[in-house]
């Protein structure tokens, strides 16, 4: 309704600017004080001169109270006590004290706070001995009932200051709390993401750096017997779509993975596991690479982090070997199952890399080598032993841990 949209925008402007809520309050101070300088008979002139300017300043505390409430506080405490001097009896600007304390409680800092409830509870006392009930009513219980009603009066002011500047901290601290718990929520979604891309910078490393390996070499393998050998040249090309079909469907995988929240269709292809590692041994076999396969143990199930871990870290040491093993190099894969560990060796009779360069990946400083293969024993709470063999070539013994397969 138009009348309920205007009686919300002049609230709002009063929110905004609370010292113009503050004069009107101060205009109404003043008017009272006025109509009871004109009408009180019982106030001499010498008191109405007086009671002007002290209703003056004291309005003046009243419009400006938030801006300054320390030093209006100092400005009441001056009128209070020249109200004393002057023999300006109690009356409607009194109330100004009441706001200034109250102003200094909730707004002021803890020095004014003090001094105003030290100034409140004193104000009923002084104003007692200053002027005495002379009513023939009055007795000294009715003084002391009078005086404690009033000092009441003035610590309820302060009280209700204290105890709005007690629930404002208290809001505040609520706001930085959560303002830290948010801080912290985003600094745990952030690493949370980095080790994401992590892993996914994994798996695309050991997926692409594998299947492109397997087909630069059958490519290679090709084009060398194209003319004298088509029918080797046609199985390697067979190799080489093989391959690169492998590929696209893991990395169409590991693409899936990013699709958060996307309920669309679509089958993924599972990530590979230990009952892969043949598939992969034909496939390096198949690529030049004799490779000698044995299986220790009863296999058995194993957690998918396990599965991944150990074809992974198989497919990177194979890898390597093509990489660095040079020709006539040969490589040997065990697989050992045991009661409560997976135990993983991997050996070639090659030439090797230079330790340091094996590590960091390759030449391209693309890989990740022995680096991501301890980050990813390390996440199932494995360890990893890798290093030159004594009479050549390269070795990589891994234990995997078998508690919570299944």
């Amino acid at each position: 309704m138009p009348t309920l949209g205007y009686v919300q925008r002049v609230y709002d402007f009063f929110r905004r600017h609370p010292t113009w809520v503050d004069s009107f309050w101060a205009v109404v101070l003043l008017v009272a004080c006025a109509l009871w300088i004109a009408v009180d008979g019982s106030v001499s002139t010498m008191e109405r001169l007086a009671a002007i300017p002290l209703s003056i300043a004291l309005a003046f505390v009243v419009a400006l109270r938030r801006r300054a409430p320390e030093r209006l506080l100092l400005v009441a405490l001056a009128v209070g006590l020249l109200q004393l001097a002057a023999g300006v009896r109690t009356n409607p600007g009194d109330a100004a004290f009441l706001v200034i304390i109250y102003t200094c409680a909730s707004n002021g800092k803890r020095w004014s706070s003090r001094l105003a409830l030290t100034a409140g509870l004193a104000a009923a006392p002084l104003s007692m001995l200053r002027w005495p009930p002379h009513s023939e009513y009055s007795t000294i219980w009715t003084t002391l009932l009078q005086t404690f009603f009033l000092t009441v009066i003035f610590a309820l002011s302060w009280v209700v200051g204290d105890r709005l500047r007690t629930r404002r901290a208290y809001y505040a601290e609520l706001e930085e709390r959560a303002a830290r718990l948010h801080r912290e929520r985003e600094a745990q979604s952030k690493a949370a993401v980095a080790a994401e891309r992590a892993r996914i910078a994994r798996e695309l490393h050991d997926v692409v750096a594998h299947n492109v390996s397997v087909m630069v070499v059958q490519a290679d393998g090709a084009a060398y017997v194209l003319d004298a050998a088509p029918d080797q040249a046609k199985q390697a090309l067979t190799t080489i779509s093989t391959t690169g079909r492998q590929a696209l469907a893991e990395m169409r995988r590991l693409l899936g993975l990013l699709r958060a929240g996307d309920d669309a269709g679509g089958e993924y292809v599972p990530q590979p596991g230990v009952d892969q590692l043949a598939d992969l041994i034909d496939q390096v076999r198949g690529a030049g690479l004799p490779v000698r396969f044995e299986v220790a143990g009863q296999a058995r199930p194993l957690s998918s982090g396990v599965e991944l871990t150990a074809y992974r870290i198989v497919q990177e040491a194979l890898t390597n070997v093509r990489k660095h093993g040079g020709d006539g190099a040969s490589a040997s894969v065990l697989l050992g199952f045991g009661d409560a560990k997976l135990d993983l060796l991997i050996e070639d009779d090659g030439r090797g890399a230079r330790r340091e360069l094996y590590a960091q990946g390759g030449p391209d400083g693309l890989g990740h080598g022995l680096i991501g293969m301890r980050e990813r024993i390390g996440m199932v709470g494995g360890t990893l032993d890798a290093g030159p063999r004594p009479g050549g070539g390269f070795r990589i013994s891994a234990v995997l841990p078998l508690r919570g397969a299944g």
